[in-house]
């Protein structure tokens, strides 16, 4: 199912060759979430044969780090999980005038290759740029030595509930191997700075009934039927848009998935709608579920159910089920404004909020200031037809190569 050779660097060929060949090696070797082993294993192999770094390994997550005795050190960090297939593994270049090239793509970027598969653009075109850095940003010359050091993490799980997050676990277990002034994530931004980012919490609202004979329903009561009134405070909610440090967030609450009863003819007992709320970097975790569900419910991950005292679910159950904090968009830092400055430069690009979740908030909570930049086009993640222009992954590496060296 996957391609498992080691995955090499050829040095006489050129950047864009390298990039794209590394890009290549990476999206080959399967890696949904749960499965990502080979590719760690295969990413610590080449890590290890670069001698100016420091390997180690937690799980599935590897993290390579130099010693140049610099003043400062920055993190790059990216995620080598991918989300299920779907008909799009394994990957496939795509020449110019090649059907399965999106519309959009072929307009931005004609007569241009286009590396089309899953994991393209989420994250594995980043993650192709970190390899390459970590393999040429080797101290021999001027010319290859950064004004950093730098800390580079692969991890594992990230698409998955934030209690599995490879990240997560190596600050848990060896926090000193995560420790700098600054950090990206290589989340696709089309090569533009997205900072900060929302939060998320996720939660069943619960319905409780009597179970009944459906030919006798007036001996039960219903529990989905009770959900209506859930719905319904669903559809009534507003979603706003909160300005923070000059960048805006858009809100949301919605329900995702809804489950209830046990047979055709039952009257069920319970109704579960699992809600999910994305939340401004405005607000902590404690503030976003005081507004859902009180600030005194004592819903906590693992507690069960408990009862919402207030907020918009007020009177209904409610069991938590995954948590994640917000990010401020952490650009006040010097190398941020830096970096700011450069991509403005390069494209013309001011820095935008970062709607979804992402681990710029794992190293908000570090108190390390954290952006997103990466290859590919954040609208094309998790879809059938992910696919990356091969000059994204130039664009990015001149990008980070202007601003370390």
């Amino acid at each position: 199912m996957t391609n498992t050779q080691p995955i090499t660097l050829n040095p006489a060929a050129s950047r864009d060759a390298q990039l794209a060949d590394l890009l290549t090696q990476i999206m080959e070797i399967f890696s949904v979430s749960d499965a990502e082993g080979p590719l760690a294993d295969e990413t610590e192999a080449f890590l290890k044969r670069q001698p100016h770094l420091t390997v180690r390994r937690h799980g599935d997550t590897v993290v390579a780090s130099t010693d140049f005795g610099k003043a400062s050190r920055v993190i790059l960090a990216g995620h080598i999980d991918t989300v299920p297939v779907i008909d799009n593994f394994p990957p496939r270049w795509l020449e110019p005038g090649d059907p399965l090239i999106r519309e959009d793509i072929a307009e931005a970027h004609p007569d241009e290759r286009v590396l089309w598969g899953r994991g393209a653009t989420d994250m594995k075109a980043s993650d192709a740029v970190m390899l390459y850095l970590a393999a040429t940003l080797d101290g021999r010359t001027p010319q290859t030595t950064p004004k950093v050091d730098l800390t580079y993490v692969f991890y594992d799980h990230e698409e998955v509930a934030a209690e599995k997050n490879g990240l997560r676990k190596v600050v848990e277990a060896h926090p000193d191997w995560i420790q700098g002034e600054f950090a990206i994530i290589g989340e696709p931004t089309n090569c533009g700075i997205e900072g900060g980012c929302n939060g998320t919490i996720r939660f069943d609202v619960v319905t409780h009934g009597v179970a009944a004979h459906s030919a006798r329903a007036w001996m039960g009561e219903n529990a989905i039927h009770k959900a209506a009134g859930i719905l319904n405070r669903l559809n009534d909610y507003q979603p706003a848009t909160v300005n923070v440090d000059g960048l805006d967030y858009r809100e949301g609450l919605n329900a995702t998935l809804i489950s209830g009863g046990k047979g055709t003819n039952v009257i069920p007992d319970e109704c579960r709608v699992h809600v999910n709320y994305r939340f401004a970097p405005d607000k902590s975790l404690a503030e976003a579920k005081a507004l859902m569900m009180g600030a005194d419910a004592g819903a906590e991950l693992g507690n069960g159910e408990h009862v919402a005292t207030g907020g918009v679910f007020e009177g209904y159950g409610i069991e938590m089920k995954d948590e994640s904090p917000s990010a401020r968009p952490g650009l006040a830092a010097p190398l941020a404004q830096d970096l700011v400055r450069l991509v403005r430069e390069r494209t013309g690009r001011e820095p935008l909020a970062k709607l979804g979740w992402t681990d710029v908030a794992r190293f908000s909570q570090l108190g390390i200031p954290a952006v997103n930049l990466g290859a590919g086009d954040p609208l094309l993640a998790h879809k059938h037809d992910e696919q990356v222009p091969e000059s994204d992954l130039s664009a990015l590496a001149d990008l980070l190569l202007a601003w370390l060296v």
